[in-house]
């Protein structure tokens, strides 16, 4: 299946990882690669809306350098890929991608001022799209590089997620959302919530975004890549709505059947405990934290769900649940909805968690299935997307 805008560019094009090896062995050159992606941002994005703005003369310029390191034998990793950067200032955080052969085409959109939610953004071409249907919003904060990524105009994208600012467009958009580890990558946010992230098409497109960023990629396997699969069990707890998110039944329904295809597969083996999992609704501290609340609900939240929270991961991979408790809402705004309610948590706990794609509700958008695993288990995550990218029944 591929997302609306960019139906009428036929199939998508080649994810990150197959482009960097046609770029290295001499089947792709990098200034086509980037021009091919210019040209379906000139098609797209005036409906879009994905891009603040876009480096054409400079991508170009960036491609032919990365051809002409290919020709002395540079080894890199992602040679010629072109990525979404996610806003006017994020261009720092994509040095790692650059040093390895990825081409920065644009600015992503975020959110505009004048609103309190954050879940939508604003591009050149005024708002941004969800690529699967137009009326509804992509999310956000990361609202650029979500509809960038699922509309095939680029197959990588940086974002930041404070709250749930990657997880949340990557749900409602179709695409892998990856938010490391607190504190693992460098980040500007001084509370200490906000963790730099990506969106992807395809999992083993933010595995090697992973492996960029953590300096880990030409070395063999460790810690920080996709532990072996198949043959990978994980032991894992699922929940719909962490014990106080008001899930919708639909949105709970379509992960719970990404959950049962993972367990039919083999790759997740649920365990069942004998009370269900219930967290403190971490709003308070989180609000609090940003200025916005009592500093003194900050220490109870944290503690109370700091210590349950090792609790299942003692026992426990893998917590699984919806990415969102509701579908993507109009561009009017959520009303008095917090759509972060299940994802905020792992920002204040600082645990790694990603949204995988799991079907598409009866709106026509995508729903995601959040994985969240214990502090430095991104491989995890990564093993559990690409297995169930795998047992998938549709793709975008």
């Amino acid at each position: 299946m591929t997302a609306g805008p960019a139906a009428a560019l036929g199939p998508a094009p080649l994810s990150a990882v197959e482009t960097a090896a046609a770029v290295r062995d001499g089947r792709a050159r990098a200034v086509d690669v980037v021009a091919g992606a210019l040209e379906r941002i000139r098609l797209v994005d005036p409906s879009l809306g994905a891009f603040l703005e876009v480096w054409e003369e400079a991508a170009h310029a960036r491609a032919r350098e990365v051809d002409a390191r290919v020709a002395r034998g540079e080894p890199l990793p992602l040679a010629g890929v072109p990525v979404g950067v996610k806003g006017r200032n994020g261009t720092r955080s994509a040095r790692a991608l650059v040093d390895a052969g990825c081409v920065p085409v644009g600015a992503t959109a975020v959110p505009g001022p004048g609103t309190p939610w954050r879940t939508w953004g604003l591009g050149a071409h005024g708002r941004t799209v969800n690529p699967w249907r137009a009326d509804r919003t992509p999310g956000g904060s990361s609202a650029g590089s979500a509809a960038a990524v699922a509309a095939g105009l680029v197959p990588l994208a940086t974002g930041g997620d404070g709250a749930g600012s990657v997880r949340i467009p990557a749900a409602w958009c179709g695409a892998v959302g990856l938010k490391p580890t607190n504190g693992h990558l460098p980040s500007a946010d001084r509370t200490g919530l906000a963790a730099p992230g990506v969106l992807a098409r395809h999992a083993a497109d933010a595995e090697a975004w992973w492996r960029v960023m953590t300096g880990s990629l030409g070395r063999p396997r460790d810690q920080t890549g996709p532990e072996p699969f198949p043959g990978t069990s994980f032991s894992a707890v699922y929940s719909p709505d962490l014990g106080f998110a008001d899930t919708d039944p639909e949105v709970a329904a379509v992960a719970r059947g990404a959950v049962e295809r993972l367990v039919a597969a083999g790759v997740v083996r649920l365990l069942r405990p004998r009370t269900p999992l219930r967290l403190d609704d971490p709003a308070p501290a989180w609000l609090a934290l940003r200025g916005a609340g009592a500093p003194d609900t900050i220490a109870p939240a944290r503690s109370v769900n700091d210590r349950r929270l090792v609790r299942l991961f003692d026992r426990a991979d893998l917590l699984l649940t919806p990415a969102t408790p509701d579908p993507p809402h109009g561009h009017e705004g959520p009303g008095d909805r917090y759509s972060t309610a299940l994802t905020w948590a792992f920002n204040l706990s600082g645990h790694p968690a990603i949204s995988i794609p799991a079907g598409v509700g009866e709106d026509g958008c995508p729903v995601g299935l959040q994985a969240v695993a214990a502090h430095g288990r991104e491989a995890s995550l990564l093993a559990v997307a690409r297995a169930a990218e795998e047992n998938a029944p549709w793709r975008i």
